[in-house]
C-alpha cells in the first residue's frame, strides 16, 4: 500500500519515516510542496493512494469524493488543526479520519514566549537594525511583571504557555468556552470573550479556528483594545481579521504584532503587512522541532497502519 504525505515538517524527516512503514510493507511517497497543495492538485494525486497524512492542505468534500473514486481508504491529519479537514464528508464517504491531538503545547508555546519577550524588548528589531545599517539602537521596553495577557485559547498549548507567562510574572486571564476552571494551573482568571479586552497589554491566541470564531479579533474589539497592545498569533490565521489589524498598527492603536500564521499562506508579497517594520513574522512553523516532528509522526503513521490493515 501507498501513502501520500502532504506535512512540510514531516517531510522534513520522511527519510527516518520511510523504512519505519517499509517494515510493514508500506511505501510513504513524500509530495513537492512548500506548505500546501491546491484543492486541484490534491484531487487529481489523493485517488492514487491508499493512505493521506494531511498537512494544511485543503482537505475537501471534492478532495475525499475523489480519493473515495480511486484507492483512498483512510486519512490522518498530522497535528492539532483540523479547520482545513471536512470530517463530515470522511464519515458520510466511510473512510476513517483522525488527527495526532496534544502533540505540540510545550513547542507551541514555546515559540509564542518568544514572540512575547521579542515584541516586549524590541528583540528582532535591534536585531534588524545593527544587521542593515550602522548603528547601535537602545530602544526602551517593556517589563513583563505584572502585565496582563489576554490568553485566546486554553487547551493543550495554552496551558502550557500560560504556565510560561506566569512564571514571568505576568498576570493570565483565559478565554476558552470549551475548558472549565484553571486546570490546576495557579493564578489563572477565566473570562468571556471580549471581557477585559481593554486592559491587555498582549493578546495571545493559542485556539483552534472554527465558524465561530472567525474573525474573533475584528475591527469592533481593536477599537476597544488597550492604546499600544501587541498582539500575538501562534494558532490559525482566520482569528484574526487581518485588514482590520492592519488598520490598528497603522493608527498605533495596537503597537506591534507577531504572526506565525496567516489568511493566506505563504503571505503575499503585496501584503501591506510586509511595509510594517514593527511585526515580526513566522511561517507557520510553531510546532517544527525534530523531537515533535518525530513524535507527531510516528503517532500519525501508528494510525494510520491500524486504519488500512483494518481496510484488508
Amino acid at each position: 500500500m501507498k501513502i501520500l504525505v502532504t506535512c512540510p515538517p514531516m517531510l522534513g524527516l520522511i527519510e527516518e519515516f520511510i523504512p519505519i512503514a517499509a517494515e510493514q510493507n508500506i511505501e510513504l511517497i513524500p509530495a513537492k510542496v512548500t506548505q500546501t497543495l491546491s484543492e486541484a492538485e490534491l484531487i487529481d494525486l489523493v485517488p492514487q493512494y491508499d493512505g493521506w497524512i494531511i498537512g494544511d492542505d485543503p482537505a475537501t468534500r471534492q478532495v475525499f469524493e475523489a480519493g473515495k473514486k480511486g484507492n483512498l481508504k483512510a486519512a490522518v491529519k498530522w497535528g492539532i488543526g483540523v479547520d482545513n479537514v471536512d470530517f463530515t464528508a470522511c464519515q458520510g464517504l466511510d473512510i476513517p479520519i483522525t488527527n495526532t491531538p496534544n502533540m505540540f503545547g510545550a513547542e507551541v508555546a514555546d515559540v509564542a514566549l518568544a514572540y512575547v519577550i521579542g515584541l516586549a524588548r524590541s528583540l528582532f528589531f535591534i536585531d534588524r537594525d545593527i544587521r542593515q545599517q550602522y548603528s547601535w539602537p537602545k530602544p526602551a521596553g517593556m517589563s513583563l511583571q505584572d502585565k496582563k495577557v489576554g490568553l485566546i485559547g486554553f487547551g493543550d498549548i495554552g496551558q502550557n504557555l500560560a504556565k510560561r507567562l506566569i512564571a514571568c510574572g505576568m498576570k493570565v486571564i483565559a478565554y476558552d468556552p470549551s475548558v472549565e476552571g484553571n486546570q490546576n494551573i495557579q493564578g489563572i482568571e477565566r473570562a468571556n470573550w471580549p471581557q477585559q479586552v481593554e486592559a491587555m497589554d498582549f493578546l495571545v491566541f493559542t485556539c483552534s479556528l472554527n465558524a465561530k470564531n472567525y474573525h474573533m479579533l475584528n475591527a469592533e474589539i481593536l477599537k476597544q483594545c488597550k492604546t499600544g497592545a501587541f498582539v500575538v498569533n501562534v494558532a490559525r490565521g482566520g482569528l484574526i481579521d487581518e485588514s482590520a489589524l492592519i488598520q490598528s498598527l497603522q493608527s498605533g492603536q495596537v503597537a506591534a504584532a507577531a504572526l506565525d500564521v496567516f489568511d493566506q499562506e505563504p503571505l503575499p508579497e503585496s501584503s501591506p503587512l510586509r511595509q510594517m517594520p514593527q511585526c515580526i513574522f513566522g511561517s507557520h512553523n510553531g510546532s517544527n522541532t525534530k523531537d515533535a516532528v518525530r513524535r507527531a509522526s510516528l503517532e500519525a503513521m501508528d494510525k494510520l497502519f491500524e486504519f488500512l490493515h483494518a481496510s484488508e
